[in-house]
Order: C-alpha cells, then sequence, then structure tokens
C-alpha cells in the first residue's frame, strides 16, 4: 500500500478484518479525512474508487481482504498564496531546501489552514517548488505533525522530488527524533518492531495492530534519565503515521505533552508535544553529496528538560 503523502494522484488500501461489514464510503473517510464525505460518494458514484478492480456504490459494505484503488483528481486550483513567512533554513540550494520547522506551523494547507502554513512560506522564499504532489503540497517529500518541531525537507525540481521519494521508500534517509517520555526508562536501548494501522473504536488515533497493521520499526537510546521523565533518540526504519507516539505509548512511555497518546490525568505541558525532528543523514539527490544535517532543540523543549533535570538533580 502506498502512501498517501507521497502519492495524491491515487489511493491504494486494503480492507482489514476490523473493516468487514463497514459501508465503503465512511471507510474512505476514516482513511483520509482531509476529503470529505460527499467528495468520497461523488468519487464512489463516478466509478473512480475500484474495489478488486471494480466499481462499486457508496453503501458497498466491505470484505476482509479488499483490495481499494481510489483515482484521485487532480487539487483543485485553489488560491494558496505566497506568504511572507520567516523560515529557519538549515539548508538550501537549486534542488533542495531543509528547514527547522517550527512548532504550531501546519506542513501543507488543508480544510481550515489555507495560510500561515509551510507550503505558504516556501512559495514566498522559493522561485521554483517540484510539482508532483500538486499545488496544495508542492514539494512537499514527507510531513511533520504540527506540534512536532524539526527538520523537515522539500524538493524544488521533479528530480530531486522523484529520488528523494525512492531513498525515503529504500530506507536511504536516516531520520533522528529527540523525544522525552513519561516514565523512566531502564533499557539502554531497543527496537519496537509493531504494526501500525487505525485503531479500531478511535478512528481517528493510530494503534498498535497485531494483525492488519502496517509494518513499523522504531529503534531508541536513551540519553538521559529525570526519574520520571526520560530523553531518547528515535531513529527510524519506516515512516507510518503518528509512529513515535504510538510505538512509544505501546511500550508503556507516552510523550510527555502528547494530546492524543500522552497519559491521562498527567501534568499538562502548555509548550505542547516534545518530539523534534534533530537530524537527517541523507545523500543528496542530484549532486550526490553526503548531506548530515542537525538542528538543536528548540528553546520551550530544551528549557523543560534543563528544569526536569534540575528538579531531579535535588532528589
Amino acid at each position: 500500500m502506498r502512501d498517501l503523502t507521497l502519492y495524491a494522484a491515487e489511493l491504494e488500501l486494503t480492507a482489514g478484518a476490523l473493516d468487514a461489514g463497514r459501508r465503503i464510503d465512511q471507510y474512505l473517510v476514516e482513511q483520509a479525512p482531509e476529503h470529505s464525505r460527499s467528495f468520497w460518494q461523488k468519487l464512489l458514484k463516478e466509478g473512480r474508487v475500484l474495489v478488486n478492480g471494480r466499481a462499486v456504490k457508496p453503501n458497498y459494505l466491505l470484505i476482509a481482504g479488499d483490495e481499494l484503488l481510489a483515482l484521485l483528481p487532480e487539487p483543485a486550483e485553489l488560491d494558496v498564496s505566497a506568504e511572507n513567512i520567516p523560515l529557519d533554513v538549515v539548508f538550501e540550494d537549486a534542488d533542495i531546501i531543509v528547514i527547522n520547522k517550527p512548532r504550531g506551523m501546519v506542513v501543507h494547507p488543508a480544510a481550515g489552514n489555507y495560510h500561515g502554513t509551510l507550503v505558504n512560506a516556501l512559495l514566498y522564499h522559493c522561485r521554483d517548488l517540484s510539482g508532483i504532489n500538486g499545488v496544495l503540497r508542492p514539494g512537499i517529500v514527507h510531513r511533520l505533525d504540527k506540534d512536532t518541531t524539526g527538520l523537515i525537507i522539500a524538493a524544488k525540481s521533479d528530480a530531486a522530488h522523484q529520488k528523494l521519494t525512492e531513498s525515503w521508500h529504500t530506507g536511504a534517509v536516516n531520520r533522528y527524533y529527540a523525544a522525552l517520555l513519561h516514565g523512566n526508562m531502564p533499557e539502554p536501548h531497543g527496537t519496537i518492531d509493531a504494526p501500525i494501522g487505525r485503531h479500531p473504536k478511535d478512528r481517528k488515533k493510530m494503534a498498535v495492530l497485531p494483525e492488519g497493521g502496517r509494518h513499523a520499526v522504531t529503534h531508541y537510546t536513551v540519553d538521559e534519565r529525570f526519574g520520571k521523565y526520560t530523553l531518547v533518540t528515535c531513529k527510524l526504519e519506516t515512516g507510518r503515521t503518528h509512529q513515535i507516539r504510538v510505538h512509544m505509548k505501546y511500550l508503556g512511555y507516552p510523550l510527555v505533552g502528547d494530546p492524543v497518546y500522552g497519559p491521562k490525568g498527567a501534568s499538562a505541558v502548555h509548550i505542547g508535544m516534545l518530539l523534534h525532528s534533530a537530524r537527517l543523514d541523507l545523500i543528496h539527490p542530484i549532486t550526490g553529496e553526503t548531506l548530515h544535517l542537525s538542528a538543536p532543540l528548540p528553546p520551550d523543549f530544551a528549557a523543560f528538560v534543563a528544569e526536569a533535570r534540575a528538579a531531579y538533580q535535588q532528589l
């Protein structure tokens, strides 16, 4: 199954056992919530959604193992405007640009967020961006959640975009994240190999699914312990939605400040989720140069860590 974030023209899905008996239009809304139910019903009526190679109606009831192919129309020519938003540029040349994204910035325009996004800023900053993902996501190779800070790559040319996408799929891009976790993690390092898919009860969330989930692997190393908190570095082998957040919750050490997967009743962290894309190691898609790019913890993250360290040392 291909990742929707990388292929704007079509979407491939496989119905799991928990999806059996559900209406296909409802299922599609949950799998791709950036599109409305009426959008999916229209595509179904037009025969643009195939199940096992055949067009079906919006009320079709899924069977476990159904192979879905949705042929998405080109993004509407919306007024995605260039906006003079300051960017923290870590690396830039004629082919790619790497930004240290701040907390609270949405990566690309979507319903309710057509302004103030990273794409709006890039359109102002860059003369050219790859057009592979259409007008709403020009140049975007991968995404970070709104409250995740740190390094994100955009491609300026289609050639660079295609090669970066290939590198992403083959694991040639090494991605390292700093994360502050609840709890005192005893192991110095480890690997979480647990498939991830839609939560069976809350379809807006992801969860570890022994059956029906997509292959997901996260490696982690403990950097520092503060009694009730642990600072770790996570290296992603795969790139599933909310992967680090879901895997750490599954391990029993959810991220500090995570409003979705964090523990109930935990002390509120008003600055937001403490997850930071800290380092990228990659081969430049055009020049072949080896790039080792890094971004320091944002000030609010660093300050919280310093406070946790000081409190622990006083015990």
